[in-house]
């Protein structure tokens, strides 16, 4: 009896960390891109702002992806003949999208809203990892349920003041914990009873 509470109690621990393990969540895994895009030297070096390309994440679910136009705004200038960026010209020229590899990627059955996490103080960095330091761009978390719902009991922990939204180098120290709780009470976030159930991304 003792064997088979041991074996069982092993056999769950094993799944547990399989579950959380990047094989399964695909965390840190550099995807492969048509066109091999590094965040680092736009957003890092460049210091070009998040919403320049990501355009609708302010007002819609979905944070949008560049269109080949908003490429050639800056690349029929620069490099503009580079083979490299070939792929870029031809979608322009042919007017077909580029075909970019996912690389977060939410199931069908959760639900998610950019523009309501940027309009409660929740940062880019805090979801998508230091992006600025990525040449490829990788899945820093596991988008697990658990991982979600750590934000959701205790959202205070995450949020910042919304001119600090697409600061990249912006530290969880930089507020204390009684200014958390004001911004909590000024973007009017839910309780955690609204906030962890079920119908709130599950619908």
């Amino acid at each position: 009896m003792i064997m088979a509470v041991v074996l069982a109690l092993t056999a769950f621990f094993v799944y547990t960390q399989v579950a959380r393990s990047s094989y399964l969540t695909n965390t840190y895994l550099e995807r492969q891109q048509p066109v091999q895009f590094s965040h680092r030297h736009h957003t890092g070096d460049d210091g070009i702002d998040c919403r320049y390309c990501h355009s609708t994440v302010e007002t819609t679910a979905s944070a949008g992806m560049p269109s080949t136009q908003t490429c050639m705004n800056c690349h029929s200038q620069l490099w503009a003949d580079s083979p490299y960026l070939e792929p870029v010209r031809a979608s322009f020229r042919d007017n077909k999208p580029i075909e970019w590899e996912r690389v977060h990627d939410l199931p069908e059955f959760a639900y998610f809203n950019h523009s309501i996490h940027v309009a409660k103080g929740v940062g880019c960095s805090t979801c998508h990892g230091q992006v600025d330091n990525m040449a490829a761009v990788y899945q820093e978390n596991t988008l697990q349920m658990e991982w979600c719902l750590a934000c959701h009991r205790e959202p205070e922990k995450f949020i910042r003041p919304k001119s600090q939204v697409f600061n990249m180098q912006w530290q969880d120290g930089d507020l204390t914990a009684e200014e958390r709780l004001q911004l909590k009470e000024e973007y009017k976030i839910r309780g955690r009873d609204i906030m962890t159930s079920c119908s709130t991304c599950h619908r």
